[in-house]
Parts: structure tokens; sequence; C-alpha cells
């Protein structure tokens, strides 16, 4: 029987405590995956102070004003929090007011990585304070990536922490520390090596967190299979693709998942009315509430067409609006649901003016995601890239079938339909042109009208298995191997 491991998963969010995109769907839910594998499983992140409750989630102090040191001149006190994600599975916020709780957003501070630097050491700390000898540190993307540089610099001889083995998850290699990496001037990029400078040092906002953790950590993964062939390549490595080449044999692609019990139309309480892929026919009845609830037409019949992802170029934003004067002249109905670039925004407000019959957006609600999947019966993701994306998984579980571009992650999770053959899940086109895409929302349209055809594709997707089970056990793979690695 495999040794059961100890397992530290340490990250910028964690739904449901806080979220502002997929990261945290992820950190919530493989950790629980792991618990129920059977093996001890605790997160760090941050206490954004006016974000999360404390006391409507149950949060206990655990140890107040810890001293930090964070070099040889500064340092700076952090209390730490416990609460649980579930029953056996800790979490634990590190509470520093002036870093976490000024403001109601997660992100977007001029000092990010100063922010993100106190986390790390804080994170490291409270492994020593709990006597935590954790097997494996996973830390998830750039805001933790100086984990690993540390445990093989100024943590290198910490008995807690000497048989740690790091693994480095990039969920999106556009971020790499708290600014646009690419408007950084040459002469001011880091080269990875060089002693951290002090908080008060301005050029601390220069240090390429995640260009650090893939040169330290012990292995290095990404979030689906063609995303790691990708980042290795100059047109999606984001700069970093030699390193990434360099540690190849370091570098793995897993597919992420979705918590089957978070998403579960035979029991989201959210949604107007329950269903499941043997008898999907409520799909209809959410459907005709949420026109009725956000002031569209109310008929089924209807192809409703949305989006719930960030509005932004890498969503594939350009795309959509390049055709969304052909669409609105279809027998369709589109709901964009999201928060990002008013560049995009503001010309779907304007055409939600010209034709407020067709086509809404709404901001993103949490709320209401889900009953959107139930309602619609075509999910948008034409993505410039995709590391994996969950949205797409989400809406098959849904019986909202995708049509996505051939990239990253979606081309591991969307396979193609093709009706004489009976098999795919949902429609895909392979290049940048939105002709092709809107081709394909026009093939999409057709096998809409054969409701034979249509059914049958509806309960396909919803059969698809995207549970992080299959994940888990992966991971757990990746841990084992890199437990084999030589320090």
């Amino acid at each position: 029987m495999p040794k059961k491991l100890k397992i530290v998963h340490i990250a910028s969010e964690v739904a449901p405590f806080s979220k502002t995109g997929g990261l945290a769907d992820v950190t919530r839910s493989l950790p629980k995956a792991l618990k129920r594998l059977g093996h001890e499983v605790i997160i760090i992140t941050p206490l954004y102070g006016r974000l999360i409750d404390k006391t409507a989630n149950n949060l206990g102090l655990m140890a107040a004003d810890v001293n930090l040191h964070l070099n040889s001149q500064e340092s700076i006190k952090v209390s730490y929090w416990q609460g649980y994600l579930m029953s056996g599975l800790p979490i634990y916020f590190v509470d520093c007011p002036k870093f976490f709780s000024r403001h109601r957003h997660i992100y977007g501070s001029t000092h990010e990585n100063a922010r993100f630097l106190v986390f790390n050491v804080a994170a490291l700390k409270l492994l020593s304070l709990l006597k935590f000898s954790a097997d494996i540190i996973h830390c998830h993307d750039w805001q933790t990536g100086l984990i690993p540089y540390y445990l093989k610099t100024e943590f290198r001889y910490s008995k807690t922490l000497e048989k740690a083995k790091t693994v480095f998850t990039i969920h999106n290699l556009i971020f790499q520390l708290g600014h646009n990496w690419w408007e950084i001037p040459v002469a001011d990029k880091d080269y990875g090596r060089s002693r951290l400078p002090h908080l008060s040092n301005p050029t601390l906002e220069t240090i390429n967190f995640a260009k650090r953790a893939i040169l330290s950590a012990d292995i290095i993964n990404t979030v689906s299979e063609t995303y790691r062939e990708e980042i290795m390549t100059k047109k999606f490595g984001q700069d970093l693709h030699r390193i990434l080449k360099n540690r190849s044999d370091r570098l793995f692609g897993i597919i992420n998942g979705i918590d089957y019990n978070a998403y579960n139309p035979e029991q989201d309480q959210t949604l107007a009315k329950r269903y499941s892929f043997s008898n999907p026919a409520a799909k209809a009845d959410n459907k005709k509430y949420l026109q009725k609830t956000i002031g569209l037409p109310v008929n089924s019949d209807i192809p409703m067409l949305c989006t719930t992802s960030r509005v932004t170029f890498q969503k594939g934003f350009d795309v959509i609006l390049k055709i969304i004067d052909s669409l609105l002249r279809l027998d369709v109905q589109l709901v964009f649901m999201g928060d990002g670039s008013k560049e995009y925004i503001a010309p779907i407000k304007k055409l939600q003016k010209k034709y407020p019959t067709k086509i809404i957006w709404l901001p993103f609600d949490q709320l209401k995601e889900n009953l959107l999947y139930a309602a619609s019966d075509f999910f948008l993701l034409p993505s410039n890239h995709e590391p994996c994306g969950i949205n797409q998984l989400i809406a098959m579980r849904y019986g909202c079938i995708p049509i996505v571009r051939e990239i990253g992650g979606l081309y591991d999770t969307v396979e193609n339909f093709k009706p004489a053959l009976k098999t795919g899940a949902g429609f895909t086109f392979k290049t940048d042109d939105e002709l092709d895409f809107y081709a394909t929302i026009v093939r999409a349209l057709e096998s809409y009208r054969h409701k034979f055809v249509w059914n049958a594709l509806i309960r396909r997707a919803m059969k698809r298995s995207h549970s992080w089970e299959i994940p888990a056990k992966k991971y757990l793979e990746l841990y084992q191997k890199v437990l084999k690695y030589k320090k």
C-alpha cells in the first residue's frame, strides 16, 4: 500500500473563501480529493480581512503577533487563523492587515511582490510552528513562486522542512509576478539567481517569482498536456520557454477536474429546476426562467449562447466581437456574464441597447453562474491561449455544449462532435480566423435543429467524467516520482 503522504497546498486564493478565477476552484477541489484518498493535507492562504469573515467561517486564532524575519534587517508581525475546508482538512490563513486587509480586491496593489514575499515567508514559518514535516509542498502559481527558491536558500537548514519536495504548478504562465512581465525594461529583468531585495527596495517589484520557481522547484507541472508542450515554444512560453525546455524532464501536464458535488445539476439549489443526464428535459425550464429574469423573450426553442469567463483578450473576445454582428442576424440569444476589459464590454453594452431582445451582458455573479450553464445551449470559449479552463468542463456537466478553439486544455478536454460516428461532446475549430469560429457556430446551430441528435449530444456531454478523482491520482503519481529524486 502506498505511503500516506503529508501534503501542503499553498495558494493566493481558495474557494469558497476567496476567488477571482479557476485557481481558487483547483485549490479547493484538489486538496479535498487528496484527503479523500487517505493523505494528510493542509492548505495555507492569505486572510483577506475585508473579504473573509472570520466569524462566519468559524476561524479560530492559532497564533498571534508572530515575528517574521524576512532578511537580516527586516521583520514583520503576522498572525495565523485556522478553519476547515472539510472535516479533517484544515486551512490556515496568514493575517497581515498591512498587506492583505486594506482593500476589497485580492490583487491590484502597486507592491504585489512585497505582499506575496511576506506570504511566502509566513507560509514556511507556519509549517515550522506546526511542526508539519511535509513530504510535498505544492505551490500554486506565481504568488507562491519564492517558496521553492527559499527552500534552496534561506530555509535550506530547516529541520522541519528538510525532507520536503516542492511541486510548482503553472496555472497560467502569462502571470509571472505582480506586474506585467513584458513591461519591465530588459535591463531590469530578473536573472533568477540573485539575492532578493529588501521590502523597502523598489527593485523587489521586478523579481520574477514564476521564473525562480521554475529554476528551483523539484518538479514543475501545468494544467494540461497540450499546454505543457505549448509553453516550451516561443509563441506560448511568455519569454520563459528556454528555461522550461531546459527542465523538460521535470515538466509535466495534468488536466484539471471539477468538484462533482459543487457542480451537480441533480442537486444544485441555484437552478430553477434540477435535472440529470438521463432526463435533461428540465434544461428548458431553466432557460425560460433565466429569460424571464434577465428580460429576454421567453422561448425555450431559441438557441441560447453564453460566456461565463473573464472578458479579456485571452478568452477570445476579440474574435467574438469580429463576428457578433453576423451572429445577431441569426435567430439566437447571446448572454455574456463576466467582468473584465472595458475594451470588450463597452461594445457589447452598445449592442445590447440596439438589440435588447437578443443580447445582454451581466456582471459576474457566482450565484447565477450555474443557472446560466443550465439555461444555455452553447458555451463559447474561442481562447487565444488556454492552459486548461474549467468553464467548459462545468458547461458539459450541465449539458451546455462548448464551442472552443483547439488550443491548450480546450484541445485536451473537448472532443469535436462527429454525427456519423456519434462521438464527441462539443464543437471545435483550429485557427485564429474568425470565419472558422463563425462556421463552427453555424455547424453547431444546425445540429441543434435536429432534436434527436441534440438530446443524445447533451446526454453524452453530461456523462463525460471530469471529476477530480482521476487528476488527484495523477498528482499522487507525480508526488511519488518527485520523492524519489535526490536533493
